[in-house]
């Protein structure tokens, strides 16, 4: 079981760590990163990340209930940058696009991170900022909103999804996912034509494509099938569109 976390008005250390920092819930979450960017998630522990705080390792519980909760801190974190900067404009096509690719973007900058936190559920303020912003988009667009809590669930399901695989490919060894890239113009480009014939006529195209993410061009099509999904919605109501 957790301990209770301290209010922060009165976990605040009044005397810098040995580093010279004064801790923080945001020091904490930025070393977490630098860690996990270092040493993965396995390397992410109470000990070590007291060490590179230079405090001790139970002062962390002052501030989080466990390494469980600092996760959570850290991909709410994540979210928070992606949304940082971002204000809807009136386009929702646009508004989302950029929102999505924010995400997508946030999370691949820290691999490690992304891979830890991206299936979780965090109910912190960056999170439900993020779904509030979401949600705005669509019903101002004039979706129902049981369509647009569907579209809503999709896009950012879609966003997480594609910046948990393509952070988990940043993450490997730079041996292994070079062998992997390699692998489109090795493996496949050799693959016969009398028993494959439909990957042999594609296989230029593949090894131009596979290396990249699929996200922009799956994100295109939310966004299309999102589209035609409106234009239903106002052709039965005979009214006109948001942009």
């Amino acid at each position: 079981m957790g301990k209770q976390v301290v209010p922060e008005s009165a976990r605040r250390r009044r005397r810098p760590t040995k580093n010279g920092a004064v801790l923080s819930e945001r020091l904490i979450v930025e070393t977490a990163l630098r860690m996990l960017a270092e040493h993965g998630g396995a390397g992410l522990t109470a000990r070590r990340l007291g060490l590179a705080l230079g405090a001790d390792p139970s002062t962390l519980y002052r501030y989080f209930a466990g390494m469980d909760d600092l996760t959570l801190a850290i991909g709410a974190e994540l979210i928070g940058r992606a949304l940082n900067g971002w204000k809807a404009t009136g386009d929702w096509r646009e508004d989302l696009r950029r929102l999505g690719l924010r995400i997508h973007r946030a999370y691949l900058a820290h691999p490690q991170a992304a891979v830890l936190t991206a299936s979780r559920v965090t109910g912190r303020e960056q999170e439900i900022a993020a779904d509030e912003a979401i949600l705005a988009v669509l019903r101002t667009a004039g979706f129902p909103d049981r369509d647009a809590v569907r579209i809503y669930h999709t896009f950012i399901d879609q966003s997480l999804a594609f910046a948990a695989l393509d952070a988990a490919s940043l993450a490997l060894p730079a041996a292994a996912r070079e062998a992997d890239e390699r692998m489109w113009e090795s493996a496949y480009a050799q693959v016969p034509e009398a028993s494959h014939p439909h990957i042999a006529a594609t296989a230029d195209l593949l090894a131009a494509r596979m290396n990249h993410s699929a996200y922009p061009a799956a994100l295109e099509m939310l966004l299309d099938s999102a589209g035609a999904q409106l234009d239903a919605v106002v052709r039965r109501a005979g009214a006109r569109p948001a942009p």
